[in-house]
């Protein structure tokens, strides 16, 4: 795209007055060219200009005075009377009206396309003033804040409160499960051993199904993702950058600042054109130390921190929901604050979108540790991701089964997340739940061979907390998709059924029943097989032999196999102590109940920077980040 003469011009004016160098001013209008963007977005992209002061020489050439719309606040009457989208998108915001009567309109990017939009959305007189785009974006997030927050809080419960798990329970499934506990209390007082025999065979049976459904994931799950990847990695390297869409990036955090650097440095490492990325950093405005973190590091015109309301219930989904009215992008991706994403895993969901059916509306993208060696729970950690990610979600993408999205790294439609009304902030584990609901609208997740790398939990009582807010999630999602159990079988068909079954119900049932058979074995270890003979007839005494000897040691085979994709061969023999983590697992299981019951959208916080990684990781982004200033 060859440059405007006002684009020319002020990069000349730039250049006059010592801001810019010839060699910064040549790459600068090589990128506009490459990326097709304007000059301006390139120079919000780079560390070129102290902030302030690109926006300073804007209005100098444009002839037009600075506002400081945080010492003179706009009037936001004048604000909410206008669409908030098309300010968002146009980057002008309403100030006030001046004694002459003439209304003051603020704007980030002067020039003739905005003149001809504030002449078409404010008819009569107006003033234009130049304002930086961040205190644009501050003014309106602060102009919307109530009814913002309130949509990004109930605009699932309002509109579709069916698929909502702000409702815990349901009437009729509290009057099943009444219904059940009834029918067991009349068993044991009428029939015990048949009771207890009826017991023991179901939960026998789900466990075989369990284990053999894992099998079945992992078998076809490494054929799929040979076959995909080889043509998404070579449509992805043949990208032009001119053809590339807005993408936005959320990053939502709370109290994290020491992990800031770690977070900027890896999405500037991202192979996608930097002036093409609308990334939010998304912070309560309640947390000052992160706020204050981000502020200091004086980031390029990409970053834009939006501060959430503080409101109930304090989760991440709806922190996202908020940022995501300010979203700007064709296509939205979630990264942690500590999430270090492959550079051209971009370039690679885009393509895989392309390849993928048009009723695709998500891709997900696989999970990993750079810290996996550090001591033995990041070796199991690092063993169930590669299991799960690298072998399982790829088999429930083959076998059209819903997949539960992980909490990071997946990539969506902007149209679509916003028809779905986006996340459940009521949802502990709101991307799952996200993933099955896609599925019952009718669209499709994919699944790539593209890994962001985070920082796994070096500390075991943070790993229970992390992983019982997991499980939490995942009992809401089995709640709030089985209130339809007809609507859920035509939505996703027996298999899909059948999948969500074992993949949601077994992920917290195997952890919830596992001390119960731990305890029958112990029973017949101590006293012999006369004490269990009357609940466990022959087949059912085979079955449960075939679960214990055959079943544990299938997952245990498959614990050990996981890292060989990724050639991490010295994991495998840590797979044998798999039994340890299965314990700490039935641990989060009861914790996650107990909180259903008590306190259902309590969001416990996982801290990270507990690593001795990550210091390395700060010093190396910290070294970086000074180079480029």
């Amino acid at each position: 795209m060859a440059l405007d003469v006002d684009s020319m011009a002020i990069g000349e004016l730039l250049l006059d007055r010592g801001l810019l160098s010839a060699a910064q001013l040549d790459e600068a209008v090589a990128l506009a060219e490459e990326w097709n963007v304007g000059l301006i977005d390139v120079l919000q992209s780079r560390r070129w200009l102290k902030p302030g002061e690109l926006y300073r020489q804007l209005g100098y050439y444009y002839d037009l005075p600075q506002i400081d719309l945080i010492a003179d606040p706009p009037d936001r009457a004048l604000i909410r009377a206008q669409d908030v989208g098309a300010m968002t998108d146009a980057l002008t915001v309403p100030v006030r009206r001046t004694p002459e009567g003439a209304l003051l309109v603020a704007t980030a990017r002067p020039g003739p396309s905005t003149l001809l939009h504030i002449l078409d959305t404010y008819p009569g007189q107006v003033e234009i003033a130049v304002a930086p785009q961040l205190d644009i974006s501050l003014a309106l997030q602060k102009a919307f804040r109530e009814e913002q927050s309130r949509q990004a809080v109930f605009g699932l419960a309002d509109t579709d409160p069916v698929m909502s798990a702000k409702s815990v329970i349901t009437p009729p499934q509290i009057v099943v499960l009444y219904l059940l506990g009834s029918l067991f209390l009349a068993g044991m007082a009428t029939a015990p051993v048949t009771t207890l025999i009826v017991l023991n065979l179901f939960m026998t049976v789900f466990y075989t199904g369990n284990f053999l459904f894992k099998a079945v994931l992992v078998w076809v799950g490494g054929e799929v993702q040979e076959r995909s990847s080889r043509a998404i990695a070579a449509e992805a390297a043949a990208m032009r950058d001119d053809d590339l869409p807005v993408y936005t990036v959320l990053v939502p955090m709370f109290r994290e600042p020491e992990v800031l650097p770690i977070l900027t440095a890896a999405l500037r490492k991202l192979d996608y054109p930097l002036a093409k990325l609308d990334i939010k950093i998304v912070l309560e405005e309640t947390d000052d130390e992160t706020i204050a973190a981000a502020r200091a590091l004086e980031l390029e015109g990409v970053f834009e921190i939006v501060e959430v309301p503080q409101s109930h219930p304090q989760t991440k989904p709806k922190a996202c929901n908020y940022a995501l009215q300010y979203a700007r992008g064709d296509f939205l991706v979630i990264y942690d604050a500590e999430d270090k994403p492959e550079p051209d895993q971009l370039k690679k969901v885009l393509a895989a979108f392309r390849q993928r059916p048009e009723n695709t509306a998500c891709i997900q993208c696989r999970l990993n540790y750079y810290n996996a060696r550090e001591n033995w729970l990041t070796r199991m950690f690092t063993l169930d991701y590669s299991l799960w990610f690298d072998l399982m979600l790829p088999g429930l993408e083959y076998l059209g089964v819903p997949i539960p999205l992980g909490g990071t790294s997946n990539h969506f439609r902007m149209d679509v997340l916003r028809e779905l009304n986006a996340w459940d902030p009521f949802n502990v584990t709101e991307d799952a739940d996200l993933g099955i609901r896609l599925t019952q609208k009718g669209y499709r997740v994919g699944v790539i061979d593209s890994t962001t790398f985070e920082e796994a939990n070096v500390s075991i009582p943070n790993w229970i907390r992390q992983r019982s807010r997991w499980i939490k999630g995942y009992m809401q999602t089995f709640l709030v998709h089985t209130r339809r159990p007809v609507h859920l079988v035509r939505s996703v068909g027996l298999a899909g059924v059948i999948g969500f079954v074992f993949f949601i119900g077994g992920t917290f049932l195997s952890g919830l029943l596992n001390p119960i058979f731990w305890g029958v074995f112990i029973v017949w270890m101590l006293f012999g097989a006369a004490l269990i003979e009357p609940f466990f007839p022959p087949i059912l005494l085979y079955l449960s032999l075939l679960n214990l000897l055959a079943g544990n040691s299938l997952l245990i085979y498959l614990t050990m196999v996981a890292p060989f994709r990724r050639r991490w061969t010295d994991l495998a023999p840590w797979g044998v102590s798999v039994v340890g983590y299965w314990v700490l697992m039935t641990i989060a299981s009861y914790k996650a109940l107990k909180q259903l019951i008590s306190n259902p959208f309590y969001w416990e916080k996982t801290q990270h920077g507990l690593s001795k990684h990550t210091a390395d990781e700060l010093d190396a982004a910290k070294s970086e980040s000074e180079a480029l200033a």
